[in-house]
């Protein structure tokens, strides 16, 4: 059994086994080179990827209004405890809020001038959401409440919290040349395939860069390139998940949803 038959049979068996022990034995391997192997590949750990498959069908269940509870169990999560505490952050939000398109979550934004334009922040209290270039407050605040239309946007007054400005300070470091990882919290909304997109733009190097068809092997669907660039371009997480180290094959920049230059900027700056 292949690693994309391995992913297959993970996300058509997510209400019964798919331990290590069980993955291992259908595909011939021992747990640990699964492991290894899938993670390889695919960018996330067998856990990992079947724990985002039932995110994906969480969210499509909710979004068709079926009741919180029978969702918990239609994707294939054991008790909604697991849902609260292992995936509400990747929801975004919790179930519940989630189902009624973010009402009662509350985002706080500020934009901030940095050498590459400016630089809109927006957060809920576990993590950055909303991370954007722009020329314009203005429009940048109309693509945060378009991106959470339902949400309660708050600007951040100061002093701002510690953590915001630790974060903020992390950002501008990145952008005067810092060589350390973005390592920042983040409350994202994605599906399982950006997740994987996302995860393994991460673990690009500074200074390096993956054409798009690269980035579709790694994570063992080779074929998807233009899923790949689909997930690229529906990043709204600037530097933090660094898809302007994505190019194309012949070396060309391709797009970027902040812009050429900026794209061109923050490439040179970090191979210097």
């Amino acid at each position: 059994m292949t690693i994309p038959q391995v992913a297959a049979y993970i996300e058509q068996h997510l209400e019964g086994d798919v331990s290590l022990a069980r993955l291992g034995k259908e595909a011939g391997l021992s747990p640990f080179h699964l492991q290894r192997t899938f993670k390889a590949a695919v960018g996330l750990t067998p856990k990992q990827y079947a724990e985002a498959c039932r995110l994906r069908s969480f969210r499509q269940n909710l979004r068709s209004g079926e009741d919180i509870l029978e969702s918990v169990f239609a994707s294939g999560f054991g008790s909604p405890s697991r849902v609260y505490e292992r995936v509400d952050t990747r929801l975004g939000m919790t179930p519940s809020e989630y189902q009624a398109g973010g009402v009662a979550v509350e985002i706080t934004f500020v934009t901030v001038p940095t050498s590459l334009g400016s630089l809109m922040i927006g957060a809920t209290d576990r993590g950055l959401c909303f991370v954007q270039f722009g020329d314009d407050a203005r429009q940048l605040e109309k693509e945060l409440r378009l991106e959470y239309p339902a949400a309660a946007l708050k600007p951040m007054v100061t002093p701002w919290p510690k953590p915001f400005r630790a974060w903020i300070s992390a950002l501008e470091q990145h952008l005067s040349g810092s060589p350390a990882a973005l390592d920042l919290p983040l409350d994202i909304r994605a599906t399982a395939f950006q997740m994987k997109v996302w995860r393994y733009l991460q673990s690009i190097p500074r200074g390096e860069v993956r054409s798009y068809s690269e980035v579709a092997a790694a994570i063992g669907q080779p074929k998807a390139v233009r899923a790949v660039a689909s997930a690229c371009a529906n990043n709204r997480i600037a530097l933090v998940i660094p898809c302007h180290r994505v190019i194309r094959a012949s070396g060309e920049l391709g797009g970027y949803r902040w812009g050429l230059d900026r794209k061109r900027e923050l490439l040179r700056r970090e191979k210097a």
